[in-house]
């Protein structure tokens, strides 16, 4: 299931995986971040929280729409927060970030452990 962590009125997206994330969830998301494009802004920054996500109860499927979706998207998409706890997700996102950045400049992927959040939130929403 996702759920919607807080409701901004500019390009921020923050959101939150709990359980199984399904191919129905995926598709919440794409809703979430086309409403954002629909709303006027050319980029969005994104905050994921997954600290609560099951694997063994998610769909495979939805994680394949989830990557082609973002594929489609990168140059739409401002910086990205993700919000876990896992060792595996720090490692692998400063070497998704090297891809990424070089193909959108501007745009930074950064890992924060949950007890970061607040940080979190400021780096998807800098004070202007």
């Amino acid at each position: 299931m996702v759920e919607q962590l807080k409701i901004f009125d500019n390009n921020i997206l923050a959101i939150e995986a709990i359980g199984g994330f399904t191919l129905t969830d995926e598709k919440y998301c794409q809703k979430l971040f086309n409403d954002k494009l629909e709303q006027g802004f050319n980029q969005v920054n994104v905050l994921v929280k997954l600290d609560e996500v099951k694997v063994s109860k998610s769909e495979i499927k939805a994680f394949f729409e989830d990557i082609l979706f973002l594929m489609r998207n990168y140059k739409k998409m401002g910086h990205l927060a993700i919000v876990a706890h896992s060792n595996i997700l720090k490692i692998l996102i400063p070497i998704d970030n090297l891809f990424f950045e070089r193909a959108n400049k501007g745009r930074i992927e950064r890992y924060f452990d949950v007890s970061q959040m607040e940080e979190a939130l400021e780096f998807v929403n800098p004070k202007q």
